[in-house]
């Protein structure tokens, strides 16, 4: 099992919110070197801490998305089937387990209000969904 000590962390949160930075940039950033910046990535990503790089995108430069998310309550035992069903729509752009009176969390990206009609529809037709409850979140004021 790797550790992580504070340069891990500071490169871990370095790259979420650049993920595209140049290593030269993330070592002059982090105070240490290139080649420590590599070896770091490597070993972190070889210990399954760092899964792949995405890009994420302003759904309102897109031109008029839509950011929601949708806490999901799940019949018995059919949350294997259901996350599978959900994992087929492109609109959900993670899925989350948790606990408590939810048993999912799905983070929704959608174009507009059509589309987030038609997600929430599907997403309610998926067998083994009992209930869901959706927010439409207005402002990111942390990232």
């Amino acid at each position: 099992m790797y550790r992580m000590d504070d340069l891990d962390r500071r490169l871990i949160a370095a790259l979420r919110r650049d993920g595209r930075s140049p290593v030269s940039t993330l070592a002059a950033d982090l105070h240490t070197t290139r080649t420590t910046v590599t070896s770091r990535m490597k070993r972190l990503t070889d210990a399954g801490i760092i899964v792949g790089y995405t890009v994420r995108v302003d759904t309102d430069a897109e031109g008029g998305g839509l950011q929601a998310m949708s806490l999901i309550e799940v019949e018995g035992r059919t949350t294997d089937r259901v996350i599978h069903e959900l994992r087929g729509l492109p609109e959900i752009s993670a899925l989350h387990t948790t606990n408590g009176g939810w048993d999912l969390i799905a983070e929704l990206e959608c174009t507009g209000l059509q589309n987030f009609d038609e997600v929430l529809r599907r997403i309610r037709g998926v067998p083994g969904i009992v209930n869901s409850r959706t927010h439409v979140l207005l402002r990111s004021v942390v990232r």
